[in-house]
């Protein structure tokens, strides 16, 4: 069976990534393959993550290079040279500018920690999410998966899926059950949707 070739671009420990590997041997993603790992950190446990299930992982450093465009130009030719259908970012750091979005359209998925659009845009990543839905009150959050273009957390929405807000959460164990519930759950489906459209256009 031909199967889309998917990259994930990562920056810390990779527990979505996990969710992606877990999603791929178990058959919930069966239209598309990891074949690929980067990561702007060389420290990031994802890359281990990757090792573990025979996985390339590379380390394209932007601290390395004197321009984002010359890392970006970096990410593309490394991305392109294997024949990538699929681009998911996974807890990546970097904002991707329109030069890389646009080389990529309807290519590139994450995964925000959130209801877009609710708490998101420019400075939203991270606990800063969580810490943001608690401090309004919020009874209800969840998760996004959408695709990425030029404007942070711009991009059409593939899947969302809600979490319950309860009494004495912290920003900490929020986070953990968006993960869980939502996260988890809607990025491998989300991925075998995309995957699926791409293998069978």
């Amino acid at each position: 069976m031909n199967k889309a070739k998917i990259a994930v671009l990562v920056s810390g420990g990779g527990t979505n990534l996990q969710a992606l590997i877990d999603a791929n041997k178990s058959g919930i993603i069966k239209s598309g393959e990891i074949v690929l790992v980067i990561s702007n950190k060389p420290d990031a446990y994802a890359l281990e993550r990757a090792r573990k299930n025979s996985i390339e992982a590379l380390v394209i450093n932007n601290r390395e290079y004197s321009s984002r465009a010359d890392f970006e130009e970096k990410l593309i030719k490394e991305i392109d040279s294997r024949n990538i259908d699929i681009i998911v970012l996974a807890g990546f750091m970097c904002i991707l500018t329109e030069k890389f979005t646009s080389h990529y359209p309807k290519k590139i998925i994450n995964v925000h920690p959130a209801l877009i659009p609710s708490f998101c845009g420019e400075g939203f990543y991270g606990l800063k999410v969580h810490e943001a839905a608690l401090k309004k009150g919020v009874k209800v959050t969840g998760a996004t998966v959408h695709f990425v273009n030029e404007i942070p957390d711009g991009g059409e929405i593939i899947m969302q899926k809600a979490v319950e807000v309860l009494d004495g959460d912290t920003p900490e164990v929020l986070q953990r059950r968006v993960m869980e519930q939502a996260e988890w759950i809607i990025l491998p489906a989300s991925v075998e949707k995309v995957a699926n459209e791409i293998i069978n256009k």
